[in-house]
């Protein structure tokens, strides 16, 4: 695939290239890190992730400064400014040298050539082994990898455990033992949504395509071509809206439901089961303290058994071509994703951190809100099509628009998931 320069950032381009410095200006300090006293780097880090920051950065920063001898200057940036002020700054040539991007974003700053490739890094520390497999394909462009995993939350099958053990239920393998439960719950419990089926959450729909053996989109030659119309795309989003249009396992006004409302009504106790982030369960507590051991997750199951996969949220760590000492932006991006600050990071945040060899305690774990969620992170984390045009189907609402007319019954599920690939093909292509 040839590399595309994205058109607000075609100016950014040049100015990058017209500032990267190979990875020069550094030394041996002797244990294998960086020598750079008197240098400064400067790092983006989104705000609200972690509501400790300040703390844990002023520790990350002393032992930054230890192993290199340069300064740490980071500056936090709000999410919801965060894409356009990247844009702005590859056009001027002002990016920071490391930034959190989100996993929507690398392949687009990548594209836009403002990211410097990290592989022969990863190599070299021998950490490709060890990295979560879904946050490495979406942070990988090109076949260059451009950013580190760092963090991620993953939806799973959030239930209550407490009617499943009423109705002498266990939790859900197979899409046959969903739809059992369901039924059960709806007789016992005809005051709650066996199963609730927002209209406006992108990411829960795709785990039923690709547990049906769908795909999203695909890359054949230079062409991407949708999966959504496929007979298995066609099953699985069947299978998922039907458990509100055939078995009324979820109500009319859950069409326009956002994954919020999915929360605020799980913790309302109005919902026996629904996908959920990894992110949610103190959420649920905070609403609702006495759901306290009254719920729990389990992997989203395949048609037949197994998980299906999942997409993976969070963040990586990108190193961008203005950074003028290159080895010293990976001696940060490696302290801050590997060992002891990833898992500090992990624990305040209540996110999983991007190493599989950090996820080990959370996978032996006998917590029902720990390792289902971790078990559904490592063997079912899903991606989907990494290139910056998938961004502009999720700002056309190509999958949700698709979704709420099954749901409203304005299209059958054939229709809608055609209309749905054409519209995403000429996105995805144009």
């Amino acid at each position: 695939m040839n590399k595309r320069f994205l058109p607000i950032a075609a100016l950014g381009v040049a100015a990058a290239l017209g500032l990267t410095a190979c990875s020069g200006g550094s030394g041996d300090n002797g244990d294998g890190g960086t020598n750079a006293e008197g240098q400064t780097l400067t790092v983006w880090i989104m705000e609200g992730t972690n509501p400790d920051s300040d703390a844990y950065f002023e520790e990350v920063a002393d032992a930054f400064t230890e192993k290199t001898g340069a300064e740490l200057d980071v500056e936090f940036v709000q999410w919801a400014d965060a894409h356009d002020r990247f844009v702005t700054s590859i056009a001027g040539g002002t990016t920071p040298d490391v930034a959190e991007t989100g996993t929507t974003w690398t392949a687009e700053f990548a594209d836009a050539g403002a990211l410097a490739p990290i592989d022969e890094y990863v190599a070299a520390d021998d950490l490709g082994d060890d990295l979560v497999e879904g946050l490495v394909a979406a942070g990988t462009y090109d076949d260059e990898l451009y950013g580190m995993p760092w963090y991620a939350g993953v939806r799973s099958l959030v239930y209550r455990s407490d009617i499943f053990e009423e109705l002498g239920l266990a939790a859900p393998t197979t899409w046959d033992e969903i739809v059992a439960a369901g039924d059960k719950i709806k007789a016992a419990h005809p005051e709650m949504m066996p199963f609730a089926v927002p209209g406006d959450a992108e990411f829960g729909v795709y785990p039923w395509v690709w547990g049906a053996g769908g795909e999203v989109s695909t890359l054949e030659g230079d062409e991407w071509v949708s999966g959504m119309a496929s007979r298995e795309s066609q099953e699985g989003i069947g299978f998922y809206t039907g458990l509100a249009t055939e078995h009324g396992f979820s109500s009319a006004g859950a069409t326009t439901w956002k994954e919020t409302d999915v929360l605020d009504n799980f913790a309302q106790g109005n919902v026996a089961m629904a996908l959920m982030g990894s992110w949610t369960p103190a959420a649920i507590v905070e609403k609702n303290a006495e759901l306290e051991g009254k719920f729990a997750a389990t992997p989203i199951p395949g048609k037949d058994g197994g998980i299906a996969p999942s997409v993976l949220g969070g963040s990586h760590l990108s190193m961008f071509e203005t950074a003028e000492n290159k080895d010293l932006a990976w001696e940060f991006i490696k302290l801050m994703t590997t060992g002891d600050f990833a898992k500090q990071w992990g624990d305040e945040t209540g996110y999983f951190p991007g190493q599989t060899s950090l996820l080990d305690e959370a996978i032996a774990s006998d917590d029902p809100l720990v390792r289902p969620f971790a078990q559904q992170m490592v063997e079912g984390g899903g991606t989907p099509p990494v290139t910056p045009k998938f961004g502009a189907v999720q700002a056309k609402k190509t999958t949700n628009t698709a979704i709420q007319a099954i749901l409203s019954g304005q299209k059958s599920v054939e229709q809608a998931l055609t209309d749905a690939a054409a519209e995403m093909d000429e996105i995805m292509n144009g």
